[in-house]
């Protein structure tokens, strides 16, 4: 495959990178360069700059609202993205079941919905996994019983992501028995707002409050709030799954990643030399994930372009996660005792050691903290390695 920017692409990725240096809300890209958490309302402040170009619905057609990319315009908009530090597009509405409505939805659930999601006006999450039924999804159990007009749900999803934001949540649930457990599973959208949804906080060990359990107790929602045919939810969550996967490479973060490692690097003293970069264990280890990344790029690219067979995905899926681990790892290396998560409080002097502690030593342990949970959500690294095993053996 030909590596080079075409003349038009080139074009692209110098109106995309003029655009996030010049008209992207620029307060957002401080929030993240200090640390912060972002609320809902500044990633609706984001996704709104986006869609003032129309640019929000990255893998939508230009007839629903999206702006009918390429994928390789698509990878140069999320590399400039990630180049710049702007926060990544929060998945669940506009990359997961935006497309799954686009094409599978009905046309009243197209007009009800897409427009609030390129809007921002409505926030999706995503109900897949159970507190029993994780990494074997087709086990879950969620029932959902049809009464008229109407599925009454009951159960529970778990590890969702955003959910105390949601408006909507796209769930897989158990609508009948079928002889395999793939069988009988459908896919529909349920308002949070509905009665008998309850939403149960799951702090994480970074501190953070991003992942929830949602309760379901005898929760009506109408049967035309299911997407497509019932019983086929397996097909519907399988077309989201292979796009989920190659979300997370991340390949223009990771890049960014690198870069400030290496600089500050340049500027932190070392034990074995005068500055770690020139301590010959920490440069191999840089020097290996660098080219780890080039390497990953070029696959990231080969599957874009459908160069790849489909469980390769899951080889990326691996390959990406990890790297992004040992990236962490490093700056925690680099960081040394300016990286621990939580300051001695028992030290006299540690309200005046915290204020003195750079500013990466505590990015470095959050982030460290938070990627520990690449290689698990989205299929387990262990549930990947199965998926090629099968396709090896047949």
């Amino acid at each position: 495959m030909n590596l080079q920017l075409s003349a038009s692409e080139s074009a692209f990725q110098q109106e995309v990178r003029q655009f996030f240096e010049c008209d992207y809300p620029q307060h957002i890209l401080e929030k993240v360069r200090r640390g912060d958490r972002l609320s809902r309302e500044d990633h609706c402040v984001s996704q709104a700059a986006l869609q003032s170009k129309q640019w929000l619905g990255i893998a939508w057609p230009k007839t629903h609202g999206g702006p009918g990319w390429t994928e390789i315009q698509r990878y140069i908009f999320e590399s400039e993205l990630e180049r710049i530090g702007a926060p990544n597009i929060i998945p669940m509405a506009v990359i997961y079941v935006g497309p799954i409505i686009v094409e599978f939805g009905g046309a009243e659930q197209k007009q009800r919905w897409l427009p609030d999601i390129l809007s921002s006006k409505s926030m999706w999450a995503q109900g897949y996994s159970e507190p029993e039924s994780g990494s074997d999804l087709a086990s879950l159990g969620m029932r959902a019983d049809r009464d008229g007009d109407e599925y009454i749900l009951n159960g529970n999803k778990v590890w969702t992501t955003l959910g105390h934001w949601a408006d909507w949540i796209f769930c897989l649930v158990r609508s009948s028995k079928g002889e395999r457990k793939q069988e009988g599973i459908s896919f529909v959208c349920v308002d949070m707002h509905s009665e008998g949804i309850e939403v149960h906080p799951i702090i994480t060990m970074n501190g953070a409050w991003e992942l929830n359990r949602i309760s379901f107790e005898n929760v009506r929602v109408p049967v035309a709030n299911r997407i497509g045919e019932e019983g086929q939810g397996w097909h519907y969550a399988n077309v989201l799954l292979s796009t989920e996967r190659l979300s997370y490479a991340h390949i223009g973060r990771k890049k960014a990643d690198l870069a400030k490692l290496r600089k500050l690097a340049s500027d932190v003293s070392g034990d074995r030399a005068e500055k770690l970069i020139d301590d010959p264990l920490f440069a191999a280890q840089l020097a290996a994930l660098e080219i780890e990344l080039a390497a990953l790029e070029v696959s990231v690219l080969r599957a874009l372009v459908g160069e790849l067979a489909p469980a390769a995905m899951s080889s990326l899926k691996i390959q990406c996660t990890e790297c992004a681990q040992r990236i962490t790892e490093l700056f925690m290396l680099l960081s040394a005792r300016h990286g621990l998560a939580f300051p001695d409080m028992n030290l006299p002097n540690w309200q005046q050691s915290l204020l003195s502690t750079p500013s990466y030593g505590s990015l470095s342990a959050d982030a460290y903290l938070f990627e520990r949970a690449q290689t698990i959500y989205g299929g387990t690294s262990e549930i990947q390695r199965t998926i090629i095993w099968k396709s090896l053996s047949r």
